[in-house]
């Protein structure tokens, strides 16, 4: 069952790779949302992994639904743009909370928080050649910028207090998440060249490392609780 489970996430990831490609040279809101559903559907296959496997699948869950919002966001953000970021902001809440269930929040995760939001503050009130065309949307973009600090702060405090495989593939998908989201901002308020493809490049990829991440979760806790029996 182990290896069907992998088998599944692969081709998925690959059917994911397959539909960036095509939307990043032919576009269609069409090609975006099979390519959103592709890493909604990496989580729930992995949840009926750990459900399968009698194995805790709380944080699956939750994970679960932050794929989706991310889904709805990705779709929604190409209609209206802060409906979209809306949406997007609750996501992140939401990852964040299903990264508390590896390893729950503590103070000193405030560090990791920091460090990237101040930086990330600092590119949205100051990197020149933004224009937000008003005071609204700059704010709306810096309590952005906090919020994914949040998630991605709080991935990174977990993979240095436990450096499973788990951690590390949240961690990766959770940083190139920041990446993109990176990219979108100097494409949309900046008209940079080629960081809308590098938006594009960097999201797909990180929503399935992230997805991918509940895979090894169930792999990590059957080892562990096998090593418990002996």
């Amino acid at each position: 069952m182990k290896k069907t489970f992998l088998y599944i996430n692969f081709a998925l990831m690959a059917l994911l790779v397959v539909f960036d490609l095509i939307y990043m040279f032919v576009g269609g809101l069409i090609i975006k949302s099979i390519a959103s559903c592709i890493f909604v559907a990496m989580g729930v296959v992995n949840l009926i992994f750990a459900i399968k496997q009698g194995k805790p699948f709380k944080f699956l869950i939750i994970l679960a639904v932050a794929l989706f919002v991310a889904m709805l966001g990705d779709v929604i953000i190409n209609i209206h743009f802060m409906a979209g970021a809306i949406i997007f902001a609750i996501g992140h809440v939401i990852y964040f909370v299903s990264y508390m269930q590896l390893n729950k929040f503590e103070l000193s995760n405030l560090v990791y928080i920091v460090a990237i939001a101040v930086p990330s503050m600092l590119i949205v009130l100051f990197a020149p050649g933004l224009d937000y065309g008003g005071s609204v949307m700059k704010i709306v973009c810096c309590i952005y910028a906090l919020i994914i600090s949040f998630m991605v702060g709080k991935s990174l405090a977990n993979f240095l207090k436990d450096k499973s495989i788990t951690n590390l593939f949240i961690l990766i998908g959770s940083c190139l998440f920041f990446v993109s989201d990176l990219m979108l901002l100097l494409d949309v308020f900046g008209s940079i060249p080629a960081t809308g493809y590098l938006c594009l490049a960097t999201y797909y990829p990180g929503q399935a490392l992230i997805a991918f991440g509940g895979y090894m979760y169930v792999i990590s806790n059957k080892k562990q609780n096998e090593g418990g029996e002996k």
